[in-house]
């Protein structure tokens, strides 16, 4: 139990000492960046999904015909 101890009040020492923190403007600005990002592949993903859904349809109502 020492061992998790020691490990846990280390990794905390770690990040006040020697992580550099961004500024809280860039935080928010990288926020928006990775939103913007997110939304924009979930739309092409939705977009390649319609466009295969719909070709698979057509194909399998030819087959049908």
């Amino acid at each position: 139990m020492t061992k998790v101890v020691n490990y846990i009040s280390e990794a905390f020492e770690e990040l006040r000492s020697n992580v550099t923190w961004p500024e809280w403007s860039e935080v928010q600005r990288l926020t928006i960046v990775v939103a913007v990002f997110s939304v924009i592949f979930a739309l092409a993903t939705w977009g390649v999904d319609e466009v295969f859904a719909k070709t698979l349809a057509g194909f399998f109502n030819w087959l049908k015909a």
